[in-house]
């Protein structure tokens, strides 16, 4: 079975009833898209090895795939001990988002607590979750797992936020910036109808992010005729996504920022930072976070894929078993 097969296999979509923003607006009739993976563990009829997988920005809930060479028996994400559930957050074309709905600009405005929300919504609705064992995010969906811990402590007792940050800042939060530029430049935003402008448009923000996937060394060591190739591929690639999902998520990741918040935590904390990382570097971000959250781990990796690192998280397998071995149910 190849991996498209496998996924639409697995995929499984849930309705809510309605979901609230923080901002008070709501929808009704509101779509999950998720999939679910290892061993459910009882106590009565509430699961209790349930372990969250939060994925980054525009992503979905196939990017648990992340963490597949490691279900393996004994392996740190044994599939015989955990149960993971993967779910496309809100603002995510598979969930409810500005695409699905057909809302386009005019969907609600959201930010990172209301993808917390939705989350923790969906949970409880479906799978009687008000606890669960931990929250694994890569990217924004460190984000996810780190709000989720402030705003509700007692939630997961442990949280593995990796390649992510407490805030978005400096050459980040002018990317997202520059992104948002891009994009509420061009009139046919606001008209909310598809063209030939708005795909050129979509492409070029796309394209501002090329730099920051992949490490420097990794970029520096391709050919230049190469790298034009990838370039462009990257930018046809991003014509596959909408313009009004990456503006609402691109817009909630630039506003993120819960520096103030860190000392509510009390979930057990494994942070993964990479050397390479152009979007947060473990000297930025990493380092700095590790030092503000009480009894926090962090492993800062060495890959050359850089942002995209955990496609690599087998390097790290010896460290995380560690982690993982006080959280066998």
């Amino acid at each position: 079975m190849c991996e498209d097969e496998y996924f639409e296999e697995k995929r499984e979509m849930y309705v809510m009833d309605s979901f609230e923003f923080s901002n008070g607006e709501v929808l009704n009739d509101v779509d999950v898209e998720y999939m679910t993976f290892g061993t459910p563990k009882y106590d009565g009829d509430i699961i209790t090895n349930a372990i969250i997988y939060c994925h980054g920005s525009l992503g979905n809930f196939t990017s648990a795939k992340k963490i597949f060479p490691l279900m393996y028996e004994n392996a740190p994400f044994d599939e015989n001990k955990y149960f993971f559930i993967s779910i496309s957050a809100l603002g995510s074309p598979g969930s409810c988002s500005p695409s699905s709905t057909n809302l386009k600009n005019k969907f609600p405005k959201y930010s990172i607590e209301d993808v917390v929300n939705f989350q923790k919504q969906f949970l409880a609705e479906k799978f009687n979750l008000t606890h669960v064992l931990g929250i694994i995010g890569n990217s924004m969906g460190g984000f996810v797992a780190l709000t989720s811990a402030i705003l509700y402590p007692d939630f997961a007792d442990f949280i593995m936020p990796g390649v992510s940050s407490y805030k978005v800042a400096g050459h980040d939060y002018i990317l997202s910036k520059f992104v948002d530029e891009i994009i509420t430049s061009d009139e046919n935003y606001e008209k909310g109808i598809a063209n030939a402008s708005l795909e050129r448009t979509l492409k070029l923000a796309s394209l501002a992010e090329f730099n920051f996937g992949l490490s420097k060394e990794a970029l520096r060591a391709t050919p230049k005729e190469e790298l034009s190739q990838r370039f462009e591929e990257f930018g046809e690639e991003s014509l596959f996504l909408d313009i009004y999902d990456v503006k609402y998520c691109n817009e909630a990741c630039m506003n993120y920022d819960i520096e103030n918040d860190l000392e509510k935590i009390t979930s057990k904390v494994f942070i993964i930072s990479c050397t390479q990382d152009p979007h947060f570097p473990p000297e930025l971000d990493g380092i700095p976070m590790s030092e503000m959250i009480k009894d926090s781990e962090l492993i800062i990796m060495d890959s050359e894929l850089g942002h995209l690192c955990f496609n690599e998280l087998e390097n790290i397998s010896d460290e995380l078993s560690k982690f993982m071995k006080e959280f066998r149910v």
